[in-house]
């Protein structure tokens, strides 16, 4: 039990959700416009080829880059955050983040520094992955120990919101600087979203200041006299919860797959000149895509407050089932070639996605015990954004120059979707309200042991 000063000054739900939620938006805000502005234009800045479908497919490689990092990320700061805290591997995550976007802002284009502009662009993209590796689940495992235990996935929603929160502020900015001139916009226009990107870890560290560590965590820390525990917990987590960290993996895989092909394919796809394009204007096709992120943050919200009702699995299986049926169609309507279609398949896709994406945070905390619990949420839910959403526009793009046909890509999505369902089935339910497990603390339960139910 937590001590009774602890409880005392525990903090609100106002305040836990925006030390969390607000603090992830701005980091996935920093994360989501590497992502526009290489469909957007760093194709055209830093990565210079006779090919034009291509410098975007290289550009799109780097935003993969991103990702590759973003499990070792998970892994040290998920180790920093079991040992040592939540809320110092989560500031210290963060700080990372902004550092690394605000060198982007400033970073010269290959025109006036050779090569070594898209090499620079590469490393500060691997700085971006780790710093997003040890975010999104620190957060998550911060809000989630905050919460009673009956509201868990709404307060895991608090983070769950920062992806899609974070995509539109992104999106947001390039709508804005797709209004100047072409001429500014690729010269110094693009460059104005990342300096504010960099400048807003100030914002987010003043929302984090005032909220104390994670009960869960102080009460594991006077179990320990104070001192961190003497072995790895993520090689803990992987030498006795690895089946789990696999399943969390591959239920991520689909999820994030449909959510970056949305997010970040989509705009290239649109935009782009004919054959492989649709050849759309750049503007209307991003405030599609801002219209259906609000459905997807909205959703989010929704269904994690229906996991707290009726469990975890029934939400996410049903989400999932609507993303497999979104990625089967999408590219049917797209292929009208209009705005109006590109914008519906895209907010149906989106908001299919939401209704997935709302408990899963929470139902990931909810697998592991304590003292793994950062280090396993994040390295399975990043492992599985690598092989999902790190890749997939970069596949998507190579499917459409090598087939010609974009149905290609939603049987690509649709297959990955399954893979999420069949970890969805293979793991159980964690909700208390689907369990027998009535906990008094507000940390979250310790795994079912499989087999066990």
């Amino acid at each position: 039990m937590t001590s009774t000063g602890t409880a005392s000054r525990k903090p609100s739900v106002l305040r836990v959700g925006l030390a969390a939620g607000v603090g992830t938006s701005l980091e996935f805000y920093d994360f989501a416009i590497y992502g526009t502005a290489a469909a957007l234009v760093f194709g055209e800045l830093f990565f210079k080829t006779g090919d034009a479908w291509f410098g975007t497919f290289m550009s799109l490689a780097t935003f993969a880059i991103g990702f590759l990092m973003a499990p070792l990320g998970a892994a040290l700061f998920g180790s920093l955050g079991d040992r040592r805290g939540r809320k110092v591997a989560l500031l210290a995550a963060f700080v990372t983040m902004g550092a690394a976007t605000f060198a982007m802002g400033v970073l010269p284009p290959y025109a006036a520094i050779g090569i070594a502009a898209p090499v620079l662009l590469v490393l500060l993209r691997l700085v971006h992955g780790a710093a997003r590796g040890g975010e999104n689940a620190g957060a998550a495992v911060f809000a989630i120990e905050h919460a009673p235990d009956r509201r868990r996935g709404l307060y895991g929603s608090f983070v769950a919101i920062g992806s899609p929160v974070g995509s539109i502020l992104a999106n947001l900015a390039f709508a804005l600087v797709l209004l100047l001139p072409e001429d500014d916009m690729v010269g110094w226009g693009w460059r104005v979203p990342f300096l504010v990107g960099g400048l807003v870890v100030i914002v987010g560290l003043w929302i984090r200041r005032g909220v104390a560590e994670s009960p869960a965590f102080q009460e594991m820390a006077e179990q320990e006299g104070g001192q961190p525990p003497s072995h790895s917990p993520v090689l803990e987590v992987l030498r006795t919860n690895w089946r789990r960290v696999a399943l969390t993996a591959g239920v991520n895989i689909g999820l994030n797959a449909s959510t970056f092909a949305l997010a970040t394919f989509m705009l290239s796809y649109a935009t782009a000149d004919a054959p492989e394009g649709l050849e759309l204007p750049r503007q209307p096709i991003v405030n599609g895509s801002l219209i259906g992120l609000l459905c997807h943050a909205l959703l989010n919200v929704g269904s994690a407050w229906l996991s707290d009702r009726i469990g975890r699995k029934p939400v996410m299986i049903v989400g999932a089932l609507f993303s497999l049926a979104s990625a089967l169609t999408m590219f049917h309507v797209t292929g009208l070639g209009t705005v109006a279609a590109v914008n519906t398949a895209v907010i149906i896709g989106f908001s299919a996605t939401g209704l997935l994406f709302g408990p899963m945070y929470t139902y990931f905390a909810e697998l592991y015990p304590r003292e793994q619990r950062q280090s396993g949420l994040g390295v399975g839910f990043h492992v599985g954004a690598v092989l999902g959403g790190g890749i997939s526009p970069m596949v998507a793009n190579r499917i459409i120059s090598g087939t010609g046909d974009a149905l290609n890509v939603g049987y690509y999505l649709a297959t990955l979707l399954l893979l999420t369902l069949a970890c969805l089935f293979a793991l159980p339910e964690t909700a208390p309200a689907r369990t027998s497990r009535h906990e008094n603390t507000p940390a979250a339960p310790e795994p079912v042991t499989p087999g066990a139910r």
